[in-house]
């Protein structure tokens, strides 16, 4: 894979220090720690291996990657093996996308309480679609759900939403047939966003009563009980954003798409467009100037200090786990529903596997090919974090960063 021209990991080698000298106090471990990976991600401190190609026997030094889940270079990688454990549990049935979003009122709670109202929006939103899919009025089926955390906008700010990818059916109440959804039409969007507001809303009161929410700053009155409801007052009237989208064009489609998406991270490499001394300028999407489907692409610039701040806001907090799995998807009983609904829909065999090529041009997987001839690289030398190379096997050595 090219490395992109500019990089995240750029900035924070060039500014990184500075920055996090003037805002000391002011930073979490979590995000020293992502800042720490990246700057060093596929650079000799990682340290590394050399690769011999097979054919033109051209050598290649590869810098070791940080597998930080917020590397922009680490995810490609990190996609395709969890394309790998997820084709199993591919169904040949109709899949639908649907995305729960957070008001911003509540989006400013959850920037000081991230653990636990994160935690909030996958409860709510997963027991949203179960409990609606299980009313005899709309599906009357047990379902299960994908659902991936996205706490960023286009523009880096902070925008937290789930993303729920959804088979067009369900097992019945006594796991004896498959109950599909009408084609093309999965539950009612109304209806789903006026449980999620419900939802949500009552699993935030039970948190604020039993003291799991700090407020400081500009929300430090909400520790008192008559703030904190009359805050609330609002956003218990207007309608919550809740969306379908298009069922997809396959299953596979659906596979390649959401490894994508639970792979994401609040801005790759390829968006960057010019890094100055005192400034980042990149490609944003502004969603607002939607027109015939297709959104209007422009560039923003921020300060050094802005573009720092609006990345680490949305490193997730330690241990937290951004992709979870619900209803006849739950891990502890995945194989087993998988295989039952496999059953009743007369599928024989698992699906074919999908190709690293079917993530498509966004998601591109590094393979130790030969640049020169493509033919396949091996592994020749290994060499620890901090160490080079024993000696340079050639004059043709080439560092490889991708």
């Amino acid at each position: 894979m090219a490395r992109s021209s500019l990089e995240v990991a750029d900035i924070f080698r060039q500014h990184g220090a500075a920055w996090r000298l003037s805002h000391q106090g002011q930073i979490s471990r979590a995000q020293y720690k992502v800042m720490s990976a990246i700057e060093c991600c596929r650079s000799a401190i990682m340290g590394g291996h050399v690769l011999r190609c097979t054919h033109c026997k051209q050598w290649q030094i590869a810098y070791n990657s940080c597998r930080n889940r917020h590397c922009p270079k680490c995810q490609a990688s990190a996609a395709k093996r969890w394309l790998e454990k997820r084709q199993a549990d591919l169904l040949p049935v109709e899949y639908f996308h649907v995305v729960f979003t957070l008001p911003d009122v509540i989006a400013d709670i959850a920037y000081q309480n991230k653990a636990t109202v994160y935690n909030l929006l996958f409860k709510a939103a997963s027991e949203t679609l179960l409990t609606i899919a299980k009313d005899p009025k709309r599906l009357g089926a047990r379902i299960g759900t994908t659902m991936v955390l996205h706490t960023w906008g286009s523009a880096l700010t902070h925008h937290p939403h789930v993303h729920c990818v959804v088979p067009g059916g369900g097992l019945s109440p006594d796991g004896e047939q498959w109950i599909a959804c009408r084609p093309g039409f999965f539950l009612p969007v109304r209806v789903l966003s006026r449980l999620f507001r419900r939802l949500f809303l009552a699993k935030l009161m039970d948190a604020y009563e039993r003291g799991e929410l700090l407020f400081f700053g500009k929300l430090i009155e909400l520790t008192d009980t008559r703030m904190f409801a009359k805050y609330l007052a609002p956003v218990r009237q207007q309608e919550w954003v809740v969306y379908a989208k298009e069922p997809f064009a396959g299953p596979k489609a659906v596979l390649a798409y959401l490894s994508r998406y639970t792979h994401r991270i609040a801005i790759s490499n390829n968006r960057l467009l010019a890094v100055g001394s005192n400034s980042v300028s990149f490609k944003w999407k502004d969603y607002r100037s939607q027109k015939r489907g297709d959104y209007q692409q422009q560039a923003m610039t921020l300060s050094i200090d802005e573009f720092i701040r609006r990345f680490l806001i949305h490193v997730l907090p330690t241990g937290f786990h951004r992709i979870r799995y619900y209803g006849i998807l739950s891990n502890t009983q995945r194989a087993k529903n998988i295989s039952r609904a496999r059953g009743l829909l007369n599928v024989d065999r698992e699906p074919a596997a999908i190709t690293p090529a079917a993530l498509g041009a966004d998601n591109p997987i590094s393979l130790f090919l030969c640049p020169s001839c493509n033919a396949p690289m091996i592994i020749v030398d290994v060499f620890k974090r901090g160490h080079n190379p024993r000696a340079p096997p050639s004059r043709r050595v080439k560092a490889c960063v991708a």
